[in-house]
């Protein structure tokens, strides 16, 4: 078994780092973040997808060992880079990838392996990653270390396709960096699926994700002309799903978030215009709609309270669910944050309930966090679901809500109204 280092502990990197456990081999989770660290040391798991015990377990073997100080990359055979990537000011920002990239150069061995699975545009792994390696540790990609790249595909809370279950794309800068990816993989997965290079793997996973992100967009898009047309979207949604081929189903709802959606699109949609001088015009399309769906929340919000003889100003909102998807507390990119700031700004009471999101600086601390108790339901202008979470009693907010916007298709009753 080998000494494996996984860079970055977060949604993605701590699931791999307890997977490569389970395989045997002995793993150190390095992360800047010194309460992160603090809080696996004490066997307290900050992810779903990561029950306590599996932690305990892990912390129990001996062969996990997480740090916050450099030094402890030292010594590795096989490290993974699954730090974030996000967008500044609508770019590409690949500094916490530089970071662990030259971090990792510093200790870097020859015929030690590192893989990327930090979501990027193609051309990232071979382009910057390999020279960030090459500068700092003065050894040759492909004939003194394996590089390679392997996009995460992690679905947070899905208990049905999870790390092990989902198939892996891997890829090398040549052959041998090849085989020494999907060998480490071969060990945690079920199943790898090679492709030629890192650039087709970074852009397969750039391919999953706008996917989904165009195609929620077109029925975000319908939701909204469906109702001035007075057609049911919802249930023509339903029909269309009855065909068993060459249909697959997409929701509306109140935004996109997370990391896959409102970010990674973007990175191809740059790549596209800053190597080809081209406007990647779907991708620049979803973003529009996308973006923009918590506006049209705010402005059905404010048709209902109008229709009800309310301002908005000084009305009580109770917004369910804080996190971008059911049944996790990931609140990354969430459009309840936004519609949260919209709904501020003109004035009214808001107040927010999500008891998955224990982060508190998620929102603005002028949102009440409260319980979805009958009491505070019955007490709101109007409710809000954005999150479908299990933990909300679908039957306390049809008895006690006044008034229900529910995003989601999941609640009913003549006090109800879908987006």
């Amino acid at each position: 078994m080998s000494a494996v280092v996984v860079a970055g502990l977060g949604y993605v990197g701590l699931p791999l780092a307890m997977r490569a456990v389970a395989a045997g081999h002995d793993v150190t989770g390095y992360d800047i973040d010194l309460v992160r660290v603090k809080r696996l040391e004490a066997g307290e798991p900050y992810v779903e997808d990561v029950p306590a015990s599996e932690l305990a377990a892990a912390l129990k073997s001996g062969r996990f060992r997480p740090s916050a100080s450099a030094d402890a990359c030292a010594g590795f055979d096989v490290a993974v880079i699954t730090v974030p990537t996000p967008l500044r000011e609508g770019l590409p920002d690949l500094a916490y990838v530089e970071a662990a990239s030259r971090t990792l150069s510093r200790y870097l061995r020859p015929g030690a392996t590192v893989i990327v699975e930090s979501t990027s545009y193609p051309g990232t792994t071979q382009e910057q990653v390999l020279t960030w390696l090459e500068d700092g540790s003065g050894l040759v990609a492909g004939a003194d270390f394996c590089l390679g790249y392997s996009p995460e595909r992690i679905d947070p809370g899905n208990r049905t396709w999870t790390l092990a279950t989902t198939p892996k794309i891997v890829s090398g800068i040549d052959a041998n960096s090849l085989a020494a990816v999907e060998n480490f993989y071969r060990g945690i997965v079920d199943k790898t699926v090679a492709v030629s290079s890192p650039r087709e793997a970074e852009l397969a996973k750039l391919i999953e994700n706008t996917f989904r992100h165009v195609n929620i967009a077109l029925m975000n898009e319908l939701a909204m002309f469906g109702r001035e047309l007075g057609v049911n979207v919802w249930e023509a949604i339903d029909a269309a799903a009855s065909k068993p081929f060459g249909y697959m189903r997409f929701s509306p709802g109140p935004g996109v978030g997370g990391h896959c959606l409102p970010i990674d699109p973007s990175y191809l949609s740059w790549r596209v215009e800053r190597t080809l001088g081209q406007r990647f015009r779907f991708v620049e399309l979803a973003n529009d709609i996308n973006s923009h769906m918590p506006d049209y929340v705010v402005r059905r919000l404010l048709l209902g309270l109008n229709q009800r003889g309310r301002p908005v100003n000084g009305s009580r909102i109770l917004l369910l669910g804080l996190a971008y998807k059911k049944n996790t507390g990931d609140a990354r990119e969430s459009p309840a944050i936004r519609i949260a700031e919209l709904l501020l700004g003109m004035g009214a009471e808001v107040r927010a309930a999500d008891p998955l999101v224990t982060e508190t600086a998620v929102i603005d601390p002028a949102v009440a966090r409260v319980d979805a108790t009958p009491e505070e339901i019955a007490a709101a202008d109007i409710v809000v679901m954005l999150t479908e979470h299990d933990v909300f009693s679908t039957a306390d907010i049809s008895q006690h809500a006044r008034y229900v916007l529910d995003c989601r298709r999941v609640l009913s009753g003549a006090n109800v109204e879908t987006l």
